[in-house]
């Protein structure tokens, strides 16, 4: 599976945030980019265009930030790249020669582009907060 920077940056963000939705207090995107190493003015782009579908709210001001608008239980990896890439009209392609074998490509293409999209679905940032967290935790250091 390929996933543009953009995505990833998106996904991480976010995955980020619902890490810290409990506490409610909003994160600034510098924070955010210093910590993961992302593009403040790029970030502050990507967060604007995941509050413009609802996902995120910011509150300004110097005790401002992001968080977000939503349970991390109610937000998927998929509905970020969606945001993020847009919807796919033709998610499996079109055929350049309508041969047998093309069709047969495509067809494995489709249930693989099927398949991305159900396991996409399937993983809430609350998933992967909790993932990235159990990751800390089993660091050990002599």
């Amino acid at each position: 599976m390929n996933i543009s920077a953009k995505t990833e940056y998106a996904c991480v963000a976010m995955i980020e945030l619902a890490s810290l939705y409990e506490s409610g207090d909003p994160v600034r995107v510098r924070e955010l980019a210093a910590t993961h190493g992302i593009p403040n003015h790029f970030l502050t782009q990507i967060l604007l265009q995941l509050k413009g579908a609802g996902m995120v709210q910011s509150t300004r001001g110097s005790t401002g930030g992001y968080r977000l608008a939503r349970d991390p239980s109610e937000i998927s990896i998929y509905d970020i790249h969606r945001v993020i890439e847009g919807e796919n009209d033709q998610p499996c392609g079109a055929l350049q020669k309508p041969t047998p074998a093309a069709a047969a490509l495509k067809s494995l293409c489709c249930e693989a582009a099927a398949a991305q999209r159900e396991i996409l679905s399937s993983a809430t940032l609350a998933d992967m907060a909790e993932k990235a967290g159990s990751r800390v935790e089993d660091m050990f250091y002599i």
